[in-house]
């Protein structure tokens, strides 16, 4: 299994209209594509900023590559994110679970 991370940031002003966002638009994606097992996404304000991390759990890289493309480290963005995001990382991080409990 892989736990792929993705972070972004906002304006704390426009973070209640990102995670909106996120949840109606982008977790239905992720959700859609066959081999992702679940979908986080976590919050942090801090002072005028907004963290957002989205974590899923998917069950190879040929699933990733379902979502993703061909670079599955390259991140995915909507063009949504264009109203919201305060820069565009790069790359996302992926990292094996060698352990887990229910």
């Amino acid at each position: 299994m892989i736990v792929r991370i993705w972070h972004g940031r906002t304006r704390r002003d426009r973070g209640d209209a990102y995670a909106a966002f996120l949840t109606q638009r982008a977790i239905p994606d992720y959700r859609s594509v066959p081999g992702n097992l679940d979908v986080s996404i976590l919050r942090h304000d801090e002072r005028e900023v907004s963290h957002f991390l989205t974590i899923t759990r998917w069950i190879n890289e040929d699933a990733i590559r379902g979502f993703a493309g061909r670079d599955i480290l390259k991140a995915k963005y909507y063009p949504e994110d264009k109203d919201f995001l305060l820069e565009f990382e790069l790359e996302v991080q992926h990292f094996e679970v060698v352990a887990s409990w229910p």
